[in-house]
């Protein structure tokens, strides 16, 4: 099959690619290339978040409806820029974070969606004020750190897609019957040969397409429920605080502000492999202005009982795929999700995708959260350092609460809340455990050569034998020579 990949557009004159205006019907194509490849992502934390605090399908459906609305806005604002403190001015799509998923869900849980507004709208403050300086704190963030990181959230929001292929949560009954584990499983199947054997747009679109796939195959067997699409208006502008007022508690803050500390240097770290990529050098004013924008849209959108945002990875690595490097295509893309958000009843199709269905396609979403932070890992060097020891540490404390989740359970609710959440220990264990084993400078490494083993005893003293030959003999020359020298001058 040839490659599908539509072809990177060559860069007119003086123009830089990242700030070239490519024909409309070019940035559309390119644009909703973008929106077909962060959709499933976009669309997974309003479905999990909105399910565990309870959320009737209808409220869900208008919960994504101004997830895609806001993550538009933001799309546009970061790439175009709209002051001198606001927009990177890089192609980069933004999006909910996964790494604010676990612990969103554990606020749910105890405060409602009024909790975790609150929690949100505080976090983006903490992000505005903490973008100036946050560069000042990237030393104690290096790969081995990041990487351990995000690996670890990719572990950690796994069980999540395995409640999905059970149908839903393990107290339903029923819960892991056949029918949904086998669609589960063909729905991963169908992925991964689309993954394995297409390519170009159509590689980059498999989750999606395993999603219409799979629901089509569902709902031969078991029809799916029209109602809600058909009850659902077709345009509905986001409103203020639709299904609880912002509550503001101490513990739910702090925890939220703490895993935003991550969040923010995952976004800088986007924005810096993304002007690698386009050939756009990042510095500490964009750097800052790229944080400004996820803080903006973050307390933003706590207002209108949504979650946290940043960069989306995903769409980094297709602008390296297809050489598409224009932030105006991505400020098209941003033009769609706005327009994907106001038209509501396609935010009703995707709540019609069965748990089992959307399971299989987040075994691949959230494996590839984690695949992203074991890349990192496999660029960390673990010689003569206590690297290893880090990693060993920040996954084997930070997965505890999803493989034991009972085992803090006789600390008080309010402990328990950041217990419970293991990417928060995770983060706290790899930053103390680097500082502490690895010194409070992160060990540098050169990139250029490989610190090559120390050689065999039994080699190393053949050589310093070698060497102490040679030294002999080279005395006994200068010797002869001093001596020649002496009967001459006699």
């Amino acid at each position: 099959m040839k490659d599908m990949a539509i072809p990177a557009p060559r860069a007119t004159g003086s123009t830089a690619p990242v700030d070239e205006i490519l024909p409309i019907t070019q940035m559309i194509l390119y644009g909703l290339q973008h929106v077909l490849v962060m959709y499933a992502g976009a669309v997974a934390v309003p479905l999990v978040v909105g399910s565990a605090v309870g959320l009737p399908p209808e409220h869900i459906i208008l919960l994504i409806s101004a997830d895609l609305f806001v993550c538009g806005i933001a799309t546009i604002i970061q790439s175009m820029g709209a002051t001198q403190w606001l927009g990177c001015k890089l192609p980069l799509i933004q999006g909910c974070t996964f790494a604010a998923l676990i612990p969103m869900v554990l606020i749910g849980k105890q405060y409602g969606i009024g909790g975790i507004s609150g929690a949100v709208i505080v976090s983006g403050v903490f992000i505005l004020c903490c973008a100036p300086w946050i560069s000042r704190l990237v030393r104690f963030f290096p790969k081995v750190v990041m990487g351990g990181i995000v690996t670890l959230i990719g572990l950690s929001i796994m069980p999540v897609a395995g409640g999905w292929i059970g149908g839903g949560s393990s107290e339903m009954p029923g819960f892991g019957n056949l029918f949904c584990l086998l669609m589960g499983a063909i729905t991963l199947v169908i992925i991964l040969n689309i993954y394995t054997f297409a390519s170009g747009v159509i590689k980059n679109t498999s989750v999606l397409i395993g999603l219409v796939i799979g629901t089509v195959l569902w709902s031969f067997f078991k029809p799916l429920n029209f109602s809600l699409v058909h009850t659902t208006p077709w345009i509905h502008l986001p409103t203020v605080m639709p299904f609880a007022k912002p509550e503001f508690h101490i513990i739910p803050v702090a925890l939220l502000s703490m895993v935003m500390v991550v969040v923010m240097v995952e976004t800088m770290s986007s924005m810096m492999a993304t002007g690698d990529i386009v050939g756009k050098k990042v510095d500490a004013v964009m750097l800052r202005n790229g944080l400004n924008t996820c803080g903006l849209a973050t307390t933003f959108c706590g207002f209108f009982n949504l979650f946290p945002y940043a960069a989306f990875a995903q769409n980094v690595g297709l602008i390296g795929l297809t050489g598409v490097r224009s932030r105006y295509v991505v400020s098209v893309s941003g033009m769609i999700l706005v327009l994907m958000g106001i038209f509501s009843k396609m935010a009703a199709l995707v709540v019609l995708i069965p748990k089992p269905v959307l399971g299989g396609a987040g075994i691949v979403m959230f494996g590839m959260v984690a695949v992203s932070g074991i890349r990192t890992l496999g660029q960390v060097n673990y010689r003569n350092n206590n690297n290893g020891m880090v990693v060993a540490l920040t996954l084997g404390l930070g997965m505890m609460p999803v493989l034991v989740p009972n085992l803090f359970s006789q600390f008080p609710p309010m402990v328990q809340l950041f217990l419970h959440s293991g990417i928060t220990i995770g983060t706290l264990t790899a930053i103390v455990a680097n500082l502490t084993l690895n010194g409070s400078v992160p060990f540098r490494v050169s990139h250029d050569a490989l610190v090559p083993d120390p050689l065999p005893p039994s080699s190393a003293a053949r050589n310093m034998a070698v060497r102490t030959v040679r030294m002999w003999l080279l005395l006994r020359k200068v010797q002869k020579e001093q001596q020649l020298l002496q009967q001459e001058e006699k």
